[in-house]
This record gives C-alpha cells, sequence and structure tokens, in this order.
C-alpha cells in the first residue's frame, strides 16, 4: 500500500507539472479557517511560554490550504497545485479520518465548464477510468429518488424517507442531505465515476450561485466527483466578491452557534486579498485517501493508512 500510495503521488504531481501548474505550500497552522457549519478545524493554542502552554494566541489547523491558496492568487499566481495533510475535528470512520491527505488546485481563467472537465481528466489519468459522466444535482435526486429537490416541500421531501420524525422538525437541507446519503450516493459513479454539479443554492460554500432564470432556479456552482458510491472531490467555480463571504461567514457561525459548537473568526487575510482582487477561476479539493481506496478496492480508509488515528 505504501508502494500504491507512492505511485499515486507521482502520478498526480505529473499530471499537474504536464499542464503547467506550479507545486506550492501555504500553511497548515494559520490565523484564519475556513468557516463551515460542519467542518470544523482543530484549535492549538500558541503559546510562547511552555510553563503555560494553555496561554496564548489561538490558531487552528487547516481544514484545506484554500484559504492560503487564493491569497497565493490574489498575489498574481495563475495556476497552481498542493499536496498537503488537513484536519478535521469530530472525522473518524470507514471514510474519514481526523488527519488526512488533501490535494488542491486552482487555475485562473477556468470557468464551470472547464473546472469539472479538468477533475474528469485527473480522474481519467490517476485511476484509469473512462470518461466520467456529468450529472446535476436535479437529474440525480430525480432519477434516484423520484423526488425534485427544488420544488418539493419539506413533508415530500421527507416522505421519500423511513425517518420516525415529522418534517416539521428539520429543514429542508437536512431532509435534501439524508436523501443525498441515502438514495443518491450510493448510486453515483457506479459504472463510471460521476460529477454531480449544480447544487442548491444554499449549498454554495466559496462557490459562485447562478441567479434564478424563468426556466431554472438558482443554483451553486459546485461540482463533486463520485466512484463507486464514494465522494472523491469538491470543486467550485470560485466566488470573488468579499461582501457575500462575509454574509456566509456570519450566518454560517449562527448555524454553528445554533448546533452548540465554537465560533471562527469572521474576518481573515482572505478577504482582505479578495478586496485587493481574486481573479476569475475554478478551483477543486480531492482527498488522495479515497481515491487510493477507490485505485487498490480498499473498503476502509484505515487500509490506505500507514498510521490511522487509532495507531498514530
Amino acid at each position: 500500500m505504501l508502494r500504491r500510495r507512492a505511485e499515486l503521488l507521482k502520478t498526480l504531481r505529473r499530471f499537474f507539472d504536464d499542464r503547467g501548474f506550479l507545486e506550492v505550500e501555504t500553511p497548515t497552522l494559520s490565523h484564519d479557517s475556513v468557516i463551515d457549519e460542519h467542518l470544523d478545524p482543530l484549535p492549538v493554542v500558541l503559546f510562547d511560554d511552555a510553563r503555560q502552554r494553555f496561554s496564548g494566541r489561538t490558531l487552528f489547523l487547516q481544514t484545506s490550504p484554500e484559504f492560503g491558496m487564493k491569497r497565493l492568487l490574489a498575489a498574481g499566481a495563475t495556476a497552481i497545485y498542493q499536496i498537503t495533510r488537513a484536519f478535521r475535528g469530530g472525522e473518524a470512520g470507514q471514510l474519514h479520518n481526523p488527519e488526512f491527505t488533501m490535494l488542491e488546485w486552482y487555475r485562473v481563467g477556468d470557468d464551470y465548464a472547464a473546472g469539472r472537465q479538468l477533475l474528469a481528466d485527473l480522474a481519467m489519468a490517476a485511476i484509469g477510468c473512462e470518461q466520467p459522466e456529468q450529472m446535476t444535482y436535479r437529474e440525480a435526486f430525480l432519477r434516484y429518488a423520484k423526488v425534485d429537490p427544488f420544488t418539493a416541500d419539506a413533508a415530500a421531501l421527507s416522505a421519500v424517507l423511513s425517518m420516525q420524525t415529522s418534517a416539521e422538525e428539520h429543514e429542508r437541507a437536512f431532509w435534501l442531505d439524508r436523501i443525498l446519503i441515502e438514495h443518491v450516493e450510493p448510486q453515483l459513479g457506479q459504472q463510471r465515476p460521476t460529477i454531480l454539479y449544480d447544487y442548491p443554492s444554499d449549498q454554495s460554500a466559496l462557490a459562485l450561485v447562478r441567479l434564478a432564470t424563468q426556466n431554472e432556479p438558482a443554483v451553486a456552482e459546485r461540482f463533486e466527483l463520485y466512484c463507486r458510491g464514494v465522494e472523491l472531490a469538491n470543486g467550485y467555480h470560485e466566488l470573488l466578491d468579499p461582501q457575500v463571504l462575509r454574509e456566509r461567514n456570519r450566518a454560517n457561525n449562527l448555524k454553528r452557534a445554533a448546533a452548540g459548537k465554537y465560533q471562527l473568526p469572521p474576518e481573515s487575510r482572505l478577504l482582505k486579498a479578495m478586496e485587493h482582487g481574486l481573479p476569475a477561476c475554478s478551483g477543486c479539493a480531492l482527498g488522495v485517501d479515497r481515491l487510493l481506496m477507490v485505485a487498490t478496492g480498499a473498503k476502509s480508509i484505515q487500509e490506505v493508512l500507514a498510521f490511522p488515528i487509532d495507531r498514530a
């Protein structure tokens, strides 16, 4: 498995090097953090005196290198990638380890379609698959759950599931997430990898939102790669407006507070960089350990890690 991992890393680097990308490094420990309702960075106290190890600045182990890489784009970089360690609290299981390997990349000038195609090309190069299919979020729900995620109300969504709770107990986002997990994801990427795209606008994270038209709802220009039911990558046609990001940060911190979670810094060096100017681009993050699982047929992430958290 160590040998297969080394070979995969060489393949990934070769893919980006051949396309003129520059490999970069950004801080793993940072003052800033992505603010997401569901992603929990590990806080670290950076003490000045070891005799007072809980006294000092609180920094965060990064859930991804996104902030640092976008700051490089704002400073003039055009096509960059990074293979690094990422950390997320509260994540352990068949597909999760609190410390994992992430590949992330950005290219200035790539639009939504180009971002998805680059991900498809990478999948073909890394695991030797045929061209991935591309399917909208709506198409996937209609095909595998027989429900329209944009027009169905909470009662209709909850009826798809066998959970013993009423529709009024949860918001639509909860029901959509449960349907995705139980009915849609297991069907994705079974014959060939699937790129799912055009997510609901309230699942935009750091993606641009395409406004609604007379015939189509507003959607987040976000895309994810699935193979044999496993999510491997998450990409965006990137948000460029710092004021929109500030509002999303505020809303996500409110959701974190409602869930009893700690708050994350609403201001960041990324916001200042975006005020200076973040160029139009597309970016994507891919879980290398999960990709190795798919490439080797492993059933658990523990099989592809030399030292999973229980043995770390």
